[in-house]
């Protein structure tokens, strides 16, 4: 595939001192949020802390162009007194899967590809993929009535699922013991392992959150002819300033490292969470960059404002609009519980679709995800918002995201 035509940018100095809120302050007021309200959202994160619950946090609110609460609360790591900074760096895990769509769909853009394309155009080992079907306690393969394609990637109605955890079929266990999670594999060998194991369904038929986004940096790799890492930092994270955003932090920051507890507070079951300074093979497009509170607002503002910021376009405003919408309809079975009641998903975000069914408050158009290890951010354009909570607490994070979530719509006045 030929590489896409691009301007060529300086690498981010991931050593300079962290950036500031692309956006001016302002008080709470001034954008129609309540400081009572946001003082109770305080005491409450403040209250899990002092519980012993969570280590600490970082919270972000901007409303109508101004960033209006920006409070580290905590310390950045259990083992030592340093407080938790509005600099502190985090695992952010799934929260990747946002950036890696947005630059696959700059590539649709380009003109390189389709969203109708067959994987197999760009990763030939998946066109003999089989569906496997369990009956009477064995697994069964069949044929794909259609092949996976891009779009299936992108919404995770491909097949593809995640290890046990996210599922105990059959083929569940089977991505369980096939060792995809290694860090020291490259998304070439990564995407040939998943391409030798069955799918849990037939494509288009299900909503199985998976290494589907690892696949779409994998191809984003083939189109543009670059590694995944240096195509976000040509596309998206240099002309966004997002300097501390990486597949690894650098020894220069290991005073900046957030860390979860040794062992969950209310399980007693060990936390283990990757380094963050192991620079690793695996540049995972589903889980991989560590990003920080004012990188990761620098996204946000470009969202919110239709896909630029700056000056710099990234995506264009109808193909943000697209991203943002129902792409699995009435018809997707959704398998795996990482979507709410009132929501969908589109391409690479959660999609709310209804003011109510869902366990916490929203407005209909929000898009929004989560990382694992204890992050969460929404895009409001009705509101014209955006809320970031980061933390490193992977046990909590059901329920500080609804809380979280609960208290900022609070705040909400006007």
């Amino acid at each position: 595939m030929a590489r896409s035509a691009v301007r060529k940018l300086a690498p981010a100095n991931r050593n300079r001192p962290p950036s500031t809120p692309p956006l001016p302050t302002a008080k709470p007021e001034r954008v129609g949020l309540s400081s009572q309200r946001l003082r109770i959202l305080t005491g409450a994160i403040n209250r899990e802390i002092d519980r012993g619950t969570l280590p600490g946090a970082v919270m972000m609110i901007a409303r109508r162009g101004k960033v209006a609460f920006f409070e580290a609360l905590g310390r950045q790591d259990p083992a030592t007194t340093a407080p938790m900074a509005r600099d502190t760096i985090f695992r952010i895990m799934s929260m990747t899967k946002p950036i890696v769509s947005i630059g696959l769909m700059m590539l649709v853009e380009d003109g390189h590809l389709l969203l109708g394309d067959p994987l197999s155009k760009f990763i030939p080992e998946f066109r003999d993929q089989k569906v496997g079907i369990e009956r009477d306690g064995r697994l069964h393969l069949v044929p794909l009535e259609r092949e996976v394609t891009v779009q299936d990637l992108m919404r995770h109605t491909s097949g593809i699922v995640y290890g046990v955890g996210f599922g105990n079929s059959l083929v569940h266990r089977a991505y369980a013991q096939a060792d995809l999670y290694s860090r020291a594999m490259t998304l070439a060998e990564l995407a040939a392992r998943i391409a030798a194991l069955p799918l849990a369904c037939q494509a288009g038929t299900q909503f199985n959150y998976s290494f589907s986004t690892d696949i779409v940096g994998r191809i984003i790799e083939i189109v543009s002819g670059q590694k995944l890492s240096a195509f976000l930092v040509e596309r998206i994270l240099a002309p966004l300033q997002m300097t501390e955003t990486a597949f690894y932090a650098t020894e220069g920051q290991r005073h900046r490292l957030a860390q979860p507890f040794p062992v969950d507070p209310w399980t007693k079951a060990p936390v283990k969470l990757y380094d963050m300074l192991e620079r690793p093979a695996m540049e995972s497009g589903g889980g991989g960059l560590v990003s920080t509170a004012l990188d990761y607002s620098r996204f946000c503002q470009m969202l919110l404002n239709g896909g630029s910021l700056n000056g710099h376009r990234i995506i264009g405003k109808k193909t943000l609009q697209f991203m943002a919408s129902d792409h699995l309809g009435p018809d997707v079975k959704i398998v795996t519980p990482v979507i709410a009641p009132g929501a969908s998903f589109g391409l690479g975000f959660g999609v709310r679709m209804q003011t109510g069914m869902a366990p916490a408050p929203g407005t209909v158009g929000q898009f929004q995800w989560a990382g694992v290890a204890g992050t969460t951010f929404w895009i409001d354009p009705a509101e014209s918002m955006f809320a970031i909570f980061l933390s490193q607490a992977p046990g909590q994070m059901q329920t500080m995201a609804p809380t979280f979530r609960n208290l900022v719509h609070a705040a909400i006045e006007s």
